[in-house]
Formats: C-alpha cells, structure tokens, sequence
C-alpha cells in the first residue's frame, strides 16, 4: 500500500497550486492523508478527485473545513494504525506526547511546521511531518511524503517537489 503524506496546503492563495509532481503522487496512491491547513473545502475535494482521502483540520482552516473534516484521525493501513493531527505541539517531548495521544498508533503523520521530519522510537513507533508542498517557509524545498506499507511495516519517504 503506498500513501501519499502531505500537509499545510495553504489553498488557494493567488497562483499557487500543487506542484505537478505532487498530483501525480496524490493520483498513484492507494490513499492520501493530509494532516491539515487546507484553508478551504475545495481543496479537500480537489483531493478527493485523486482517490481516497483521510484529512484533518488544522489552526487556519476556515469554518466549512472544520465542519467537515475532526480535529484527529485514525487510519488503517494493512495491520497498521496511523494516527494524524495537525499540530503536535513542542518539539521537545514531541515523540512521547504523540505515542501517549495515540496510544495503539504504530505512527503519527502531522503538520503545522512545514517543516519535514520523521523519528523513531526504539520499538518502532514513528513520527512523521512531510513539510509543506506549497509553502515551504524555512525548510529548503517544497516537500511531500510516501509511506508504503509491506511484509507488515510502514516505512516513510520525504520527496522533494519543487
């Protein structure tokens, strides 16, 4: 199973727009999770266009966004659990903070930093942020993610799309 990760979309804001190397991603993956600040509903059905979506909101999405999409997500893919939330709080702490937030989590995909970054505990429990593909703030570049999931382990990728 390959998911496509991205998070803080920011649309739409003037010209920008997904990068195309993003939309091919989003549209050859078995399913997409954003982890929040879409800004609008329409970028969520933009999404939804290119398959199977598990969303969340985060802190600038407007009242239709927050309406339809919760605050914190589940998903299962294979025999794992991702769990999903936009902003995981201090850097300090943040690894056990997400494991005690979502407790039969094997990872934690979430946002609000753009900035990418992936961590993993000693038995295995990850942490995943894939930046930002639209707006990239101080990160180098305008980053998504890839997790695959195969032989019963979730493995993530950053992927440069600028």
């Amino acid at each position: 199973m390959r998911i496509a990760v991205i998070s803080d979309t920011h649309l739409p804001r003037g010209a920008r727009r997904l990068p195309e190397a993003c939309v091919q991603r989003l549209r050859a993956a078995d399913l997409i999770v954003h982890a929040g600040d879409l800004v609008r509903l329409a970028v969520l059905r933009e999404l939804e266009s290119y398959g199977p979506v598990v969303a969340v909101h985060g802190n600038v999405d407007d009242v239709e966004v927050r309406g339809a999409l919760p605050a914190a997500a589940s998903v299962e893919a294979g025999r794992l659990t991702i769990g999903v939330v936009h902003d995981a709080g201090p850097a300090k702490g943040r690894l056990a903070r997400l494991r005690r937030r979502f407790p039969d989590a094997d990872a934690v995909v979430f946002g609000h930093s753009h900035t990418p970054l992936h961590e993993q505990a000693p038995d295995g429990f990850q942490i995943f942020n894939p930046g930002s593909p639209t707006q990239r703030r101080r990160a180098p570049a305008h980053t998504m993610g890839i997790a695959t999931v195969a032989g019963g382990r979730l493995t993530f990728e950053l992927i440069v799309v600028d």
